[in-house]
């Protein structure tokens, strides 16, 4: 009972929320990288918020049913089908065995989660399945593997099928490009100038962005401070290095760090963030703690409410 891999893709990974509680010792989170998106995927099955899921990035991915259940996708529209019958995200489907679900290339986005009823069924490393390929840790293997051919990704059979969709007022609008920070306490390292510099300006998404950072191309931020001691580093964080270009850094980011940082990204912040492809332009407004943690729980509160 289970999936199993006929195409690999460019990036397949298994995760939950996260691998918690172990930063102290080096090891990072992990995790989804747009975790609304990976949340509703979990809510529209009835799951367990921390079911296992695949994150597909990119697509080229296909998967052969070998016993029937229900799948939601949601995230990316990756050009998703089911015995060659187009799929739309955001939505529930049934699957028999023998099917083949497919995913091609981003129609808008990059990233999409793939959910089955009842979630993937991994044994976890230090508390979580969260695939981490620069720690080799989590995954099918716990090695920290991407999905490669002829894997097969384990799940409980399931046969009563309800046909569901998230409200069009929750899906998020990957098109949009204003990116929420929260200032932090080294943006004082920045002059009025250079923070001025830092909002007005448009940055590109590198082509040397993945889930550990997102690199960025644009007009470059000088601060006064030449380096900081280095401390923990929060989700969203917003390095300012020696170049000038910021580094905002994700699930996979590293434990510490001595750059100095304009602030954090929220988590809904990241998540568009996340959804971003090399070339895409995007730009960071600057909003309150209050805001943000508003902004969070009008999510979190209109997910349970749906539940």
């Amino acid at each position: 009972m289970a999936f199993k891999v006929i195409k690999p893709g460019m990036l397949a990974l298994l995760q939950d929320l996260g691998r918690h509680g172990h930063q102290a010792i080096g090891v990072t989170t992990g995790g989804p990288m747009d975790e609304l998106a990976f949340r509703w995927a979990n809510a529209l099955l009835d799951n367990d918020d921390n079911a296992q899921q695949l994150e597909i990035t990119f697509g080229m991915l296909s998967l052969e049913a070998q016993a029937n259940t229900s799948v939601a996708l949601t995230g990316a529209d990756l050009d998703a089908s089911l015995n060659g019958k187009s799929l739309t995200p955001w939505q529930t489907y049934a699957v028999k065995k023998g099917d083949v679900l497919s995913f091609q290339q981003p129609v808008w986005g990059l990233r999409a989660y793939l959910a089955v009823k009842g979630g993937f069924q991994c044994e976890p490393t230090l508390g979580s399945i969260a695939t981490v390929m620069r720690e080799k840790i989590g995954g099918l293997t716990g090695k920290g593997d991407k999905l490669h051919k002829d894997d097969i990704l384990p799940f409980q059979a399931y046969d009563q099928h309800q046909q569901r969709s998230v409200p069009r007022a929750a899906i998020p609008d990957y098109s949009q490009s204003d990116i929420p920070l929260v200032l932090g306490y080294q943006y004082r390292s920045f002059s009025d100038l250079q923070r001025a510099h830092f909002f007005s300006s448009d940055y590109k998404v590198s082509q040397n962005s993945d889930r550990m950072g997102y690199r960025l191309e644009g007009n470059a931020i000088q601060g006064d401070a030449k380096g900081i001691i280095s401390e923990g580093i929060a989700y969203g964080s917003v390095q300012i290095p020696k170049d000038g270009q910021p580094i905002v850094l994700l699930r996979d980011r590293q434990t510490i760090g001595g750059y100095p940082k304009m602030g954090c990204v929220t988590r809904f912040g990241g998540a568009l963030l996340a959804q971003k492809k090399p070339g895409d332009a995007i730009q960071f407004t600057p909003i309150t703690v209050d805001q943000a943690e508003h902004e969070r729980h009008l999510q979190m509160a209109r997910l349970q409410q749906w539940r």
